[in-house]
């Protein structure tokens, strides 16, 4: 029995590269940066090294990047950060309806401490509207976030646009880049995005390190206290091993990236076909082409749930999703799809697949041999499934 992985969207497996060189990080060099003598010299080099891999990969200078735990500090850290910032400007901030909970969550608790939020709508794409960016804005606006593409349906947002207006009214830009980083290209100076967030541990760096892309002019508010590194926006003895796994996985993959984007859509379009043509009543949730991560395929299967169907393929051992790792714990339908416009029925039943560099078109031909398998199986015991067949409902396939 083959074991494929095709979760990567929730994480990816570390680099043999970038484990070979944390390991000499904690093992050999493993002086602190703040320190004067050698160890601690040798350390600084090579956390700013690290820091010009990470600036590198989005077209921003070194001194512009902030280290932090993960994309979910970075997140915190740009809005709240922002918000305390330019309070006395305005209180009003924008955001969209599709946007991970690390932003979502963050924005909320500042709608509870005076300030005002608007949540923008999609379409039934997953894509947000620039003319609702627009009608949005008022004068006291200080702050628009809205995802470079979505975790869960892949859909890649107008953010240069949206930045470009931002720019135009100023109103300060932060895009959440996590899903993107490395799958497709990013310059931060043509998305007009004055703050970015990113993750290693989706680009097969480690978990537990990510950066906040901040442009040069842009004040945030202190968050931690202490020793002042990072410019004061992150005091703390920094992850030095983390930081050098982070620029090494960023450099590798601004070096794989229009090959491995390629490959990777020919095997997304393959896995999308199969699964239409294999299996009746499906909605591809997203949108098709271009405006579609590479690596990502969610589809909602009618009459089934999406957690039998999940337990289904961990039995042959293949490994897919739900939804958004970070809430996959939960019963609840994906606040993206019905922010789509699916219903709770038709959400319930999603799966996303998402595709890495160990992907082959072996796998994907594994997965629709097993899948149709797994869902015929389930609605056996679907008594609207049967109903369907039998009332001559034409085939939802798309």
């Amino acid at each position: 029995m083959q074991r494929v992985y095709m979760d990567h969207s929730a994480t990816t497996p570390v680099a043999p590269e970038v484990v070979k060189v944390m390991v000499a990080y904690c093992t050999e060099k493993y002086g602190n940066p703040s320190s004067i003598h050698s160890f601690g010299r040798e350390a600084k080099m090579a956390l700013e090294e690290a820091r010009g891999q990470v600036a590198g990969l989005i077209g921003a200078r070194p001194e512009e990047i902030t280290f932090t735990s993960g994309g979910t500090e970075a997140d915190n850290m740009a809005i709240i950060g922002v918000a305390e910032a330019y309070k006395k400007k305005g209180r009003h901030l924008i955001t969209s309806a599709i946007e991970h909970h690390a932003v979502l969550e963050t924005f909320e608790y500042l709608a509870k401490n005076g300030f005002e939020l608007t949540v923008l709508p999609v379409d039934e794409e997953g894509i947000v509207s620039l003319a609702e960016v627009e009608k949005a804005i008022r004068p006291d606006t200080i702050l628009i976030s809205v995802m470079h593409a979505n975790n869960e349906v892949g859909s890649i947002q107008p953010v240069a646009a949206i930045g470009a207006l931002a720019k135009e009214r100023g109103i300060l830009f932060h895009t959440d880049a996590v899903q993107s980083l490395g799958k497709i290209p990013i310059n931060v100076q043509e998305l007009n995005a004055d703050l970015l967030t990113m993750s290693a541990h989706k680009i097969y760096g480690p978990k537990g390190v990510g950066a906040l892309f901040v442009r040069k002019g842009v004040r945030l508010e202190e968050r931690a206290y202490g020793g002042g590194q990072e410019k004061k926006r992150r005091s703390g003895t920094e992850n030095l091993p983390g930081a050098v796994g982070f620029g090494l996985a960023c450099e590798l993959a601004g070096q794989r990236l229009e090959e491995e984007a390629e490959r990777l859509r020919k095997l997304r379009d393959q896995l999308l076909l199969g699964i239409t043509e294999r299996i009746p009543f499906v909605k591809i949730n997203g949108p098709l082409g271009e405006r579609r991560l590479v690596n990502n395929v969610n589809v909602s299967i009618q009459f089934v749930e999406g957690e039998s169907l999940l337990l289904g393929l961990d039995m042959v051992e293949i490994a897919a999703s739900s939804g958004s790792a970070c809430t996959s714990g939960s019963l609840d339908p994906s606040h993206v799809l019905l922010a789509m416009g699916l219903s709770h029925e038709i959400a319930h039943g999603s799966l996303r697949f998402s595709l890495g560099k160990q992907n082959t078109e072996d796998e994907v031909a594994y997965v629709l041999e097993n899948l149709p398998k797994i869902v015929e199986r389930l609605r056996t015991m679907s008594p609207l499934y049967d109903k369907a067949k039998q009332s001559g409902l034409s085939l939802k396939r798309g």
